[in-house]
């Protein structure tokens, strides 16, 4: 399973992804920096990455059904939110879902203390 982190993320989330074992890239590193939500999704579809974001318009299903992508990961963040605290909820999440196909095709919404999955 390869993941796609939103700009809205830190670049340091990609080496929690790799420490376990995924593939993971950033949208600055395939230049879709600053590029419109559609661009990122369709961007996602055509590679097959989970999308990895903090922007609560990936998790309109209506607009972006889980079942057209890989998966869509969507983080709750507070405001004071630190990198450090980002990646320690992402080693969390990662941690307690053992079986990561089980994302394929979800919508995973991701708040602190609480993991909850939707089908598509």
């Amino acid at each position: 399973m390869k993941f796609l982190i939103d700009e809205d993320l830190p670049e340091s989330l990609l080496d929690t992804f790799q420490n376990f074992g995924y593939e993971a890239v950033h949208v600055r590193g395939v230049e879709l920096r600053g590029k419109k939500d559609k661009e990122i999704a369709s961007y996602a579809q055509k590679e097959g990455l989970v999308i990895v974001t903090g922007d609560y318009d990936f998790s309109d299903v209506r607009n972006y059904p889980p079942s057209s992508f890989a998966g869509i990961v969507v983080i709750q963040l507070p405001r004071d939110a630190t990198a450090s605290f980002i990646r320690k909820q992402f080693n969390w999440l990662l941690n307690e879902i053992k079986d990561i196909q089980r994302i394929t095709q979800k919508l995973v919404i991701l708040e602190p203390g609480r993991i909850r999955i939707r089908n598509g």
